[in-house]
């Protein structure tokens, strides 16, 4: 019984140096990486990001769309991809990717919580495409697209805005009394000598601009803005 015990260990630990060994041979582990895996996983990958970066295109409704980030994303998704690739084919390379990402720290900031979405969206796809899940990539992929694509043209017509309203103060009791009639939120007001700047928070249906037209017809009124408000306005 404990000759059989000793041999169990013996062959367990042999199994588990043969192991280690086989994790340190990089040639014989990246030999599995074929060509057309390859090809197939980045290709996979650039189909993911492409959609990815139609839907950002077509359906962002943040105040400024920036085509630098939708590209950012579409590379990303890219590189995930063999970077996974990398790392599942050698134990010693996927702890040193670790390493060296770990040390990786991004300075730029985020403005609209969505773009974090669509960061994450590409790395998911990235990493289900270079561990070889294509038909996970894919679906996973287009089943995000169609539900970010539901979920932006089901959502309300009515938006926030910030009306910016610069007059003197002769016409303060004018501007107060069309105020009366809105349902409004006090953002901002500011007075120099006889100037005054209003910011206010409120609500349209449609896109209606009449607000502008009501503002700027009282007498004093030097001029009024309307801007679409994203909840990053700082008092």
């Amino acid at each position: 019984m404990i000759q059989h015990i000793t041999t169990l260990a013996e062959n367990t630990g042999e199994d588990i140096m043969s192991l280690i060994g086989q994790s340190f041979d990089l040639t014989a582990q990246l030999e599995s990486l074929s060509l057309p895996r390859i090809l197939l996983a980045l290709l996979t990958a650039t189909l993911c990001g492409a959609i990815i970066y139609l839907v950002y295109r077509f359906f962002y409704r943040g105040v400024v769309y920036s085509d630098n980030f939708n590209i950012l994303v579409l590379l990303i998704t890219v590189v995930t991809a063999f970077i996974i690739m990398t790392i599942s084919a050698n134990l010693v390379l996927s702890l040193g990717m670790v390493g060296a990402l770990s040390i990786v720290r991004f300075r730029s900031a985020i403005k609209d919580p969505r773009d974090v979405g669509f960061l994450f969206w590409g790395v998911g796809a990235g990493i289900t495409a270079g561990a070889g899940l294509y038909f996970v990539a894919i679906i996973g992929t287009v089943f995000v697209a169609a539900l970010y694509i539901v979920l932006t043209m089901i959502k309300k017509e009515r938006r926030c805005y910030l009306l910016v309203v610069r007059y003197g103060t002769d016409a303060e009791s004018n501007v107060n009394a069309l105020l009366g009639t809105l349902k409004y939120k006090l953002k901002n007001k500011t007075q120099i000598n006889d100037r005054v700047e209003l910011t206010i928070e409120i609500k349209t249906v449609n896109n209606d601009t009449t607000q502008l037209s009501r503002f700027k017809a009282i007498d004093g009124v030097d001029s009024v803005t309307l801007l679409e408000y994203n909840g990053e306005y700082m008092n």
